[in-house]
């Protein structure tokens, strides 16, 4: 099967389980990185988060071979079986039953507010510089409350944990949403930007003292600070290109129940400055407490957005051509929501000036083609670039315009 992906779950760290089998070779694809996961465990159950090692934990991250893709993950179903705790589990324990709540409790509390801002960190830390491709297990992306039982002798046959509880994330009173949120931009961020595929990782910065993480992957600045209450402001980060930055994704925005400290480098451009820590330029950043950021060159982000539609999603909707597909495109004026209708031309719509589009599609006939990614059926974008539409409506970033 040549389409087919083989993953080796291999703890042993055998030389040759990913090189082809005439090399002698077990000719797996991936490998498991499994020395992460026990690692953010044993952090969370032996010690604080202010006496974390910044150095240890890259080490980790990055202790693979050269050409060896290894599939990093932060907990599987090691953690979620009965026995174990899960990550979220660890960092706020019977608050994640009596603490959620937004409408009884606006304000989180502290074991919240820190639960949120870790488990957050260490997707995005995990994602951006633990390997070649990012497994989360069923739940955990939203920090499911529970763990996993299957029904046995030892506790009656019983169904009760037996399942996960998809809802909790849908409630817009608790904040599981919260988790969810960040999650779902996280891993569009990476479709839009594609760090997994690229071989450019350099870690600039293990700051043991500041408890501060910085490294370069696929052309992107990651900039973590993990101190438990210190803040810095102009904090200088060695960086290898000459070219003004702009941050994408941050892990303290309000919609990710954060603190909105962060709003200033969306908006605005991080100028380059001189050569710092043997890199031969830097850049200045405001890093919060407990907070992750994201950055990009500033010309990655112009040119707006451009909608392609492949042929298989076409011919899963009984279609030849976008000729006649409408996009409606949502927008809002004075406080209210519009639909601003916009036809395919040359197979695409571009929007020169957007950023980000939120949007449906209507067939000539005016039947909606569906996002089968999406509940609510509508399509989104998070980031300026071309996106192509495919199979049951999956966005997948398209080749650059030539």
């Amino acid at each position: 099967l040549p389409s087919a992906i083989s993953i080796g779950e291999d703890v042993s760290g055998m030389p040759t389980l990913c090189r082809p089998v005439e090399d002698g070779g077990f000719g797996f694809d991936y490998r498991l990185a499994m020395a992460i996961p026990d690692m953010f465990i044993k952090l969370l159950k032996e010690g604080t988060d202010d006496a974390w090692d910044m150095g240890h934990i890259t080490h980790t991250l990055t202790n693979r071979r050269y050409k060896e893709k290894v599939i990093a993950y932060c907990e599987s179903h090691d953690q979620a079986i009965v026995g174990d705790k899960t990550l979220a589990f660890w960092l706020m324990d019977a608050e994640m039953y009596t603490g959620m709540s937004i409408k009884t409790q606006p304000q989180a509390s502290l074991v919240v507010d820190r639960g949120l801002s870790l488990h957050k960190m260490i997707r995005l830390l995990v994602l951006g510089l633990g390997g070649e491709a990012y497994l989360t297990f069923m739940g955990n992306e939203f920090g499911h409350p529970e763990w996993i039982d299957f029904p046995r002798p030892e506790n009656g046959w019983s169904h009760d944990k037996c399942r996960r509880r998809w809802d909790l994330a849908e409630d817009v009173h608790l904040r599981y949403q919260f988790f969810q949120a960040f999650d779902e931009l996280m891993q569009a961020c990476e479709n839009r930007f594609n760090w997994l595929t690229s071989e450019e990782q350099y870690v600039c910065l293990k700051d043991n003292k500041d408890k501060v993480i910085a490294f370069e992957r696929g052309g992107l600045l990651f900039a973590f600070n993990f101190h438990p209450c210190q803040s810095y402001s102009d904090y200088q980060i060695g960086v290898g290109w000459d070219e003004p930055m702009r941050c994408v994704l941050d892990s303290d925005e309000s919609r990710f129940g954060g603190q909105n400290r962060l709003e200033h480098g969306h908006a605005s451009v991080f100028p380059v400055l001189g050569g710092f820590k043997e890199r031969p330029h830097s850049v200045k950043l405001y890093l919060p407490a407990r907070t992750a950021q994201v950055l990009v060159k500033e010309s990655v982000l112009q040119g707006g957005i451009r909608i392609l539609l492949a042929e298989s999603f076409l011919a899963g909707h009984g279609l030849t051509s976008a000729d006649g597909v409408v996009l409606q495109l949502e927008t809002v004026k004075d406080g209210k929501k519009e639909v601003a209708p916009m036809k395919f031309e040359g197979g695409c719509v571009e929007l020169a000036q957007a950023s980000n589009a939120t949007f449906a599609l209507v067939d000539p006939s005016g039947d909606i083609l569906n996002c089968g990614a999406s509940k609510d059926e509508l399509f989104r974008v998070y980031f300026p670039g071309d996106y192509t539409i495919l199979g049951k409506g999956y966005l997948e970033n398209a080749p650059a315009k030539a």
